[in-house]
């Protein structure tokens, strides 16, 4: 199965310089980082080319890397039932910037684009219908992101009197919903009881 990976890898480079980026083999499956100017060619290319064939659309989702100046990976994966194998394909996107909506090419990256989009609030251009699709209408940030609170904006509850659903801005005693992520075993500038009888 490597080999096959290793020879599709080195086909999709000499093929398509000019989207592909790199290539890597990692857990049995081959991730290819393309340009987001060139994913429509390149799913595209993916589709029709004879070695490849990846007629089937299976995901696309975004991680987050807020440290980075390009913040988002956007990940795509495809499966070849005619050639029996997977592939990854992802861009690297900065938080204002588009990605090219792969809609024409692959009809169902309808729902999974506007899935990214409000999870993430990563924008796509070229598609017809960009909408939340898992949070309410009303609601305020892109839960996946790293920097969204854990206990959200706004929390919902029915009320009994007004006989109906109502959103009030959460109200917390202590502050929980920003978090420094540091461990207390790492650089903590403070003495745990006990630890002062050392040595």
């Amino acid at each position: 199965m490597s080999e096959t990976l290793q020879e599709l890898a080195a086909q999709i480079e000499l093929k398509r310089p000019d989207s592909a980026v790199a290539t890597e083999i990692a857990f049995g499956e081959l991730t290819v980082t393309v340009t987001a100017a060139g994913i429509v060619d390149f799913v595209e290319f993916l589709r029709n080319d004879r070695n490849c064939r990846f007629s089937t659309l299976v995901d696309i989702t975004a991680v987050d890397h807020p440290e980075r100046p390009a913040r988002f990976d956007v990940v795509y994966h495809f499966l070849s039932m005619y050639q029996n194998s997977r592939i990854r394909v992802k861009l690297a996107v900065r938080e204002d910037e588009m990605v090219p909506s792969i809609i024409d090419v692959f009809p169902a990256a309808n729902w999974f684009e506007r899935e990214v989009y409000d999870m993430f609030g990563i924008l796509f251009s070229g598609h017809p219908d960009l909408r939340r699709i898992l949070t309410d209408y009303g609601f305020r940030g892109h839960p996946l992101r790293k920097d969204f609170p854990t206990t959200g904006y706004s929390e919902v509850r029915y009320d009994e009197v007004l006989k109906r659903v109502v959103y009030e801005p959460v109200k917390l005693v202590q502050d929980y919903r920003q978090f420094d992520f540091m461990s207390p075993w790492e650089g903590a500038q403070y003495i745990l009881p006990g630890d002062e009888k050392q040595g």
